[in-house]
């Protein structure tokens, strides 16, 4: 339990630490692609609070990254949405239900791992230095802020105190905020009920290139950062755990029009990093998503904050990320094995950084025998 206003302060701005990642995917899949706003928000409103009542610490809740990228860039129906969610949903369920997931945990080294949290947090870098593109003033000005006080004032809330930088710097300079071309009143909808073809193009468009990412970053990595950061307390945090509220978060939010979605280790590293121990933090930015869904504007409000300030939060997260302990504590034998597993993460993406990481291991690992034998 909180008992102290400092305590309270931290859990604040850590709640927000992960809106770098959260905003630019959401609202830019309602203004791209046309989702109603409500669903969307009132979706991530439910399954925050519920993760942080659950799991008691700031697991975070993401847009599905490969998912948001499609929808991006990609003329995609509300019904292949809809039947992605649910595909992933299910098959999420299955592998938590099975405990197949703890299995697949079990057989990925430490080495490969700390390989896919450096490549993913080097990608998480280059999406935080374009939003910083829009405007590097307040980018830099935003991060300045943000280091000095994580560095020099960890009892602040860097989180509060860097966006309001970053928006008194936005509003003098007219950095742009996140591109919202839809107004935030679009009507909640029933959506239709996929046919084949929505279920055909959901699995191979949005569904298949997603899953690799929800196992490795939303679900076995986050519950090794859980580990690492707290101990026995992550004891819930486990990746059968992670499964099963992924795959119920999707089936029973996205057919209502929600945005598919996940946890992640950046997300965690971004709560965590300032200054989210407890699962209040995942409650209060799930309470005022549910706010700013229900309130007239609100939607106006948020998409108002300078992208560039949120490309700085996500900075830090990146850092937080890619800099694990196990990096830096790596035996030098494991090295070429993280390097191969982040150059290929980041060149194609984290299942080729997967299995690009098992054949370096499996090569280092003779290599490893042939030296003792000799």
């Amino acid at each position: 339990m909180l008992t102290t206003r400092k305590e309270w302060v931290r859990e604040v701005s850590g709640a927000l630490g992960d809106i770098g990642t959260l905003l630019p995917l959401s609202l830019g899949a309602i203004a791209v692609a046309g989702l109603a706003p409500v669903p969307v928000l009132l979706g991530f409103a439910v399954f925050y609070i519920a993760t942080g009542l659950y799991y008691r610490l700031p697991i975070p809740v993401q847009p599905m990254k490969a998912v948001a990228a499609v929808l991006l860039t990609t003329q995609v129906s509300h019904e292949s949405l809809v039947a992605s969610g649910i595909l992933i949903g299910a098959i999420m369920l299955l592998l938590g239900v099975t405990g197949w997931i703890n299995r697949v945990a079990r057989l990925v080294p430490g080495s490969i791992l700390s390989g896919l949290q450096l490549g993913l947090g080097l990608l998480l870098a280059g999406m935080s230095l374009g939003l910083m593109a829009t405007s590097w003033l307040a980018g830099l000005a935003t991060l300045l802020v943000l280091v000095f006080i994580l560095w020099r004032l960890p009892a602040w809330p860097a989180t509060l105190i860097g966006l309001g930088v970053s928006l008194a710097v936005g509003a003098v300079t007219g950095s742009p905020g996140l591109s919202l071309a839809m107004p935030d009143s679009v009507a909640f909808h029933w959506p239709e009920l996929p046919g084949l073809s929505d279920w055909q193009q959901g699995f191979s468009v949005l569904a298949l290139p997603q899953l690799a990412l929800t196992l490795t970053n939303a679900i076995l990595l986050t519950a090794l950062l859980a580990g690492d950061y707290f101990g026995e307390q992550a004891h819930r945090v486990s990746p059968a755990r992670l499964s099963l509220s992924t795959g119920l978060a999707n089936l029973c939010l996205v057919p209502f029009g929600a945005l598919p979605m996940c946890h992640g280790a950046g997300g965690l590293a971004a709560h965590y990093r300032f200054g989210a121990r407890t699962g209040v933090a995942p409650v209060l930015l799930g309470a005022g998503l549910l706010l700013v869904a229900l309130m007239p504007g609100g939607l106006s409000v948020i998409a108002a904050i300078p992208a560039a300030g949120l490309g700085a939060l996500l900075l830090v997260a990146a850092v937080e990320l890619a800099s694990s302990k196990r990096l830096w504590t790596a035996r030098p034998s494991c090295w070429p094995v993280i390097g191969v597993t982040a150059l290929v993460t980041v060149w194609a993406d984290p299942v080729f950084g997967l299995l690009a990481g098992m054949i370096a291991e499996v090569l280092r690992a003779a290599w490893v025998r042939r030296q003792k034998i000799a």
